[in-house]
């Protein structure tokens, strides 16, 4: 059924989401910028390619996961881009986190030229995408879906579909990252709430995530939170910071009112402002503990 499989962009996420490909069985052509990301997939059997357009030509699949909108644009629609060496029929998996605006974009040349795109975002951090534990959220022409829909579940544990307007899997992708920022947030006040009134802050926190809160969201970024090491770094601040604003962008678009997501960008820019490119973005939680002042 799949002939040619290419992915573009071998970085903390799409690395491993090649590789879980390759395990499953697919035959797969890769390509990366920095060309040596790409060389330990070349042992599981990968192809490497050294252009894009040596990459997309004739694929019947192409996935990207790369930065943000302005590196997807280039490499899809700029001189020497992934469209114009796509053939008619292609499919173009994007799972980077990007605005509805950009993905309707992209959705639309395709269109025109031929091929389709479906939106393929993905939750889960870089240890989630190796083990295969992703989440993915996909929306696009249903024809598409269904075509890359056994490659959408080697990636993870399960698929959800959004309908055939492949923005509406850029906005729930926005959303999700959202709550887990309030998740976050909440979690830095009420710990350091709790601290500065006397209580053990991870003993706190022990008793939250076994009790009322007993869920993974709260667990992983919980534990961050109230030992306050942010590390391994999921994703790092600025790039969630970039997510933070796509949201803001989009809710001022609609008209709905989003206090905490101002908050929480907000957070994220002084976090950035700081210098802190290598901790986890959940790091943004200190900032909560330094407005309540020095009482450790």
């Amino acid at each position: 059924m799949f002939q040619r499989i290419a992915f573009l962009g071998l970085g903390s996420m799409g690395a491993p989401m090649a590789a879980n490909l390759l395990k499953a069985g697919f035959p797969l052509t890769v390509y990366n910028r920095t060309a040596a990301k790409a060389e330990p997939l070349r042992a599981l059997g990968a192809t490497m390619a050294a252009t894009v357009t040596e990459a997309g030509a004739g694929a019947n699949v192409v996935f990207t996961m790369l930065t943000d909108d302005a590196a997807l644009l280039e490499l899809t629609l700029g001189p020497g881009g992934l469209l114009s060496a796509l053939p008619t029929g292609a499919v173009h998996v994007s799972c980077s986190t990007v605005g509805p605006g950009t993905t309707r974009q992209l959705a639309a040349a395709h269109a025109a030229h031929g091929s389709a795109l479906v939106a393929a975002p993905v939750f889960g951090k870089p240890d989630a995408a190796a083990a295969g534990r992703l989440w993915v959220g996909a929306a696009g022409p249903a024809e598409a879906r269904q075509t890359v829909m056994p490659l959408l579940e080697a990636l993870g544990q399960g698929v959800r579909e959004f309908g055939d307007d492949p923005g509406h899997a850029s906005v729930a992708k926005l959303c999700g990252n959202f709550l887990l920022g309030a998740v976050i947030e909440s979690l830095a006040e009420a710990l350091t709430l709790a601290e500065k009134a006397g209580l053990d802050r991870v003993g706190f926190y022990e008793m939250l995530t076994s009790t009322i809160f007993d869920t993974p969201v709260y667990k992983s970024y919980g534990r961050l939170i109230a030992t306050q090491h942010y590390q391994p770094v999921g994703a790092p601040p600025a790039i969630i910071r970039k997510d933070m604003n796509l949201l803001v962008q989009e809710a001022y678009a609609q008209a709905v009112p989003m206090p905490l997501a101002n908050l929480i960008r907000d957070r994220l820019t002084a976090t950035v402002a700081l210098g802190e490119p290598d901790v986890d973005w959940a790091s943004f939680a200190k900032r909560v503990s330094e407005d309540a002042g020095d009482f450790q």
